[in-house]
């Protein structure tokens, strides 16, 4: 653009920020603040209420716009193509996996995975209601589809082959505050949680897919067979589908299980820091953030071998079969007694961690915007 040129007006679905941030919510908020850094694009965050994240988007001069109805298919697919088509808007991107079916302005999405269509047991039915009638039609007219890793991008490929040639990687970042934490604060950290020679670490939403169960199994077998196993430390809101788990949790209690539940941003820094291992036997990510961001701070990491996680995690962790509880525990045992292997998988962890940033990502979705643009307003890319 040259100087006094005015921005391309980019309208962002932020329906994921009526409550507070978590998974797209957290990609959402961070990809925002990223945009709006560089400079090169106006982004206004539109939903069909206010956001819960107000005061921080207003704080990072992010504009906003509620748009009122009852519910937040509703506004998308009825009351926002309306806003749209006001001649202030050059093209609408959502997050959140889907776009209206009649859009009056160039749509991007970001699929950031499938598990409405191919793990449909891993969400509500209404959550599955409210993505999959309209997929079709998303990539059918988006201009182009913005998927988090490779492993996304395949089964796009594999239920919607008439969107391949659209398809492009733009890997998620890490935010600047997931690094190492100092001796002193992880010592602290550790005796506030009663775990002074450390912890076993999971975090993430309480649900199927994150397959809790099979890391209760590994971490009960090893605490009643080894006397000086860690304890084990969840972080996280409750998803659904969860009374068993929540009830098998306290009673676990009682053998050094301990449940902190949703923290706020900066303490889940920080109980992420302090970690020794941190576990993540997910069955399916598109991502894999939490995984991330521990290899971020140094912390020897557990992934699942499934969808993503190989491929964000590579050889900077131990990947382990989801539904085998021994082969977990047979991981954790090997960190917890190999301080060599411990620091190795730490420092490699920080290397690959270094590839995710929100700069790098964001540059990657101006440049998806600005391309698209230059084909419909004689826009030059930059």
């Amino acid at each position: 653009m040259t100087p006094g040129e005015q921005k391309p007006t980019i309208a962002v679905d932020t329906r994921s920020l009526v409550r507070p941030p978590a998974g797209i919510g957290v990609f959402t908020l961070s990809m925002l603040k990223a945009l709006t850094d560089r400079g090169v694009v106006r982004c206004i965050g539109m939903a069909h209420r206010d956001l819960s994240c107000a005061e921080e988007l207003h704080r990072a001069g992010i504009e906003m716009e509620a748009q009122a109805a009852p519910s937040g298919v509703w506004w998308q697919q009825l009351t926002l193509p309306r806003r749209l088509a006001d001649s202030d808007i050059d093209l609408l991107w959502s997050p959140l996996l889907t776009l209206p079916v009649r859009n009056p302005v160039p749509g991007v999405v970001t699929i950031h995975d499938l598990t409405p269509l191919v793990l449909p047991g891993a969400h509500q039915l209404k959550v599955r209601l409210s993505f999959l009638p309209f997929l079709a039609s998303t990539l059918r007219q988006a201009r182009r589809v913005a998927v988090d890793s490779k492993a996304t991008a395949e089964d796009v490929k594999a239920h919607y082959p008439t969107a391949a040639n659209r398809l492009q990687v733009v890997y998620p970042g890490i935010d600047p505050v997931f690094v190492p934490g100092a001796p002193e604060d992880i010592a602290a950290t550790r005796e506030e949680l009663s775990c002074p020679l450390g912890y076993l670490l999971f975090s993430g939403t309480l649900e199927p897919r994150k397959n809790l169960s099979t890391l209760l199994d590994a971490w009960e077998a090893l605490v009643k067979t080894s006397p000086d196993a860690l304890p084990l430390v969840i972080t996280g809101p409750y998803g659904w589908k969860n009374k068993g788990l929540s009830s098998r949790m306290r009673k676990l209690e009682a053998l050094g299980l301990h449940y902190l539940g949703r923290l706020p941003r900066a303490r889940q820094v920080q109980v992420m820091q302090a970690a020794s291992i941190f576990v993540y036997p997910s069955l399916y990510e598109g991502f894999g953030l939490p995984a991330a961001e521990a290899m971020a701070c140094g912390i020897p990491t557990i992934v699942s071998n499934r969808s993503s996680l190989p491929e964000v995690v590579g050889d900077a962790g131990l990947q382990i079969e989801p539904d085998d509880a021994r082969h977990l525990r047979e991981a954790i045992a090997r960190i917890a007694d190999d301080d060599g292997l411990s620091s190795e998988l730490g420092e490699r962890g920080q290397q690959r961690a270094r590839r995710f940033t929100w700069q790098k990502a964001a540059g990657e979705m101006e440049e998806i915007f600005l391309e698209i643009l230059a084909g419909n307003h004689g826009l030059a890319p930059r």
